[in-house]
């Protein structure tokens, strides 16, 4: 029997299932953070096993899209706050921003459902079938994740974000490896409804097991040896700046008085960490302002800050977002930019055949910087550093050649208020805790700062629209992770092993059956 002739229930028609497969993505979204609806994960993914099952690619791709707008529709609808910021001039784009940029990657789902349904008539039921749609789910969120310019957002293996235990097999398997565990553990229980006898059995006590066996691996690693305390002090302000004030006219100096009042509240600290252009100018060549920090910083304490930053050269000015730290002197020891940059809101691509306007206030297009780097600065473990967005990005964090003892997220959420958006980019930054084996220490304009330990755990945090500090110690590095040592690598790595596990099992079956 294959998969494709099921005699399972199905839906009465194509218009049931696209509505089931509308449904099914939404209620995806509830399963990552800050919902964490951990019982929605089989519901979500074996509805949309079901609406699959039988259907030809032309068909399937209607509802692998039907379920990306759901998804994408609900998942990123915080974006359109961004653009009441400025309503003015941006108001107007919100909802069809939302709309366009939902329809563009529910291209990706359309594609996984149309491989799925393409090669479903080639395999057996029950786990080959789930094992068929997982596969070409997590190959189209790869896709996703690195197309044009990559855009892993709320990726399926963050619904065990919150789970101590179930989200460390991210250490082995990165982000796109556990999304693989996580669908398929989702999808088992309709793949076994649709199938009968052995199949159907295999399929239930597969999702059973598989679960168990996530959470008992990543128990192991949490009561691992406790690494020694680097006895490093941190202050991360958060200074609490509107978006619509940040580049207002004569708001530089308060901004300015903001943050040195919260940084020089009583307490001791190595280094003092500001957000993403927490300082709305060049700081470098703003003498009076780095002589006022300097004066603020207690002796052998470093400042690391976002802060705009221009460069002059032969073709003109370049503009790059960055990160800058300053010594007690005031001079600027190294600085680090924005390598991955937000289409249409840090430059515009295409810009000849595009004249449209950037949403980040700038006097012109940032530039990339060259990549992932690692900080090198006296008295303190050296630090990746990486800006707002680029965290969302697994293994494209840190430089491996030269392993961070701690990642640095300066970020500015201000644009999304509110929303959930914030909370989900927290739990990119947790999850690059656990891949690298690194603890994330993020400064946030308008919250949410977070110290971040390296099993991504969340220690200390400073919530929304809320101005403070937070004092901590720095956590301690885990021994460099499997992911950290091969990358993405692992992703067809484990394909490959299930898959030719399955297969093996398979003939075990059929010779014992013979024999």
């Amino acid at each position: 029997m294959s998969a494709g002739d099921l005699s399972g229930p199905k839906p009465a028609g194509l218009a049931a299932r696209l509505a089931l497969a509308f449904g099914a993505g939404a209620a995806s979204v509830l399963t990552l953070p800050p919902f964490s609806l951990l019982a929605l994960v089989p519901i979500a993914w074996s509805t949309l096993f079901a609406c699959l099952a039988g259907l030809r690619p032309r068909r399937a791709v209607l509802v692998g899209f039907a379920f990306g707008l759901g998804n994408f529709g609900l998942g990123l609808s915080w974006i359109a706050e961004s653009f009441y910021v400025d309503a003015e001039r941006f108001g107007a784009l919100a909802l069809p921003a939302v709309a366009g940029l939902s329809t563009g990657l529910a291209v990706f789902p359309a594609l996984a459902a149309a491989v799925f349904a393409r090669l479903s008539r080639h395999v057996g039921p029950g786990l080959p079938a789930a094992l068929l749609l997982t596969t070409a789910w997590t190959g189209a969120e790869w896709l996703r994740g690195h197309l044009l310019t990559g855009f892993p957002w709320n990726l399926p293996g963050y619904a065990v974000a919150d789970f101590d235990a179930l989200r460390q097999p991210a250490a082995w398997l990165g982000s796109y490896g556990l999304s693989f565990l996580v669908i398929l553990t989702g999808a088992l229980p309709g793949a076994a409804w649709r199938a009968t006898g052995r199949a159907r059995r295999g399929a239930f006590v597969a999702a059973f097991v598989l679960p168990l066996a996530l959470w008992a691996a990543g128990t192991a690693r949490l009561t691992g040896p406790t690494p020694l305390s680097t006895g490093v002090s941190l202050r991360i302000v958060q200074g609490n700046i509107p978006q619509s004030e940040k580049w207002a006219p004569g708001s530089r100096e308060q901004m300015l008085e903001t943050y040195l009042r919260l940084s020089t509240r009583p307490g001791r600290f190595d280094v003092l960490l500001w957000p993403e252009t927490a300082f709305p100018g060049f700081l470098d060549e703003d003498t009076a302002a780095r002589a006022r920090i300097a004066d603020s910083l207690p002796e052998d304490t470093v400042l690391l800050t976002g802060a705009p930053d221009r460069v002059e050269n032969e073709g003109g000015t370049r503009y790059f977002n960055a990160i800058q730290a300053y010594d007690r002197r005031g001079e600027v020891l190294t600085d680090y930019s924005k390598h991955h940059l937000v289409p249409f809101g840090e430059y515009v691509p295409l810009r000849d055949w595009l004249p449209l306007p950037r949403m980040v206030e700038s006097l012109g297009d940032f530039s990339p910087g060259p990549g992932p780097r690692t900080m090198a600065l006296a008295g303190i473990p050296p630090v990746a550093p990486a800006i707002c967005y680029e965290i969302i990005f697994p293994d494209h964090v840190i430089d491996g050649l030269h392993r961070p003892d701690w990642i640095f997220n300066a970020t500015n959420d201000a644009w999304f208020g509110t929303t959930f958006g914030p909370e989900q980019h927290l739990t990119a930054a947790r999850m690059r805790a656990v891949e690298e084996g690194l603890p994330v220490i993020r400064a946030a304009n308008t919250g949410i700062s977070a110290v971040i330990n390296a099993h991504g755990e969340v220690i200390r945090r400073l919530d929304l629209d809320r101005a403070g500090i937070i004092d901590a110690e720095l956590p301690p590095a885990l021994p460099q992770t499997l992911y950290a040592r091969v990358g993405d690598l692992v992703l067809p790595l484990l394909v490959l092993s299930v898959w030719l596990g399955v297969v093996v099992g398979a003939r075990v079956r059929a010779f014992g059956a013979h024999a």
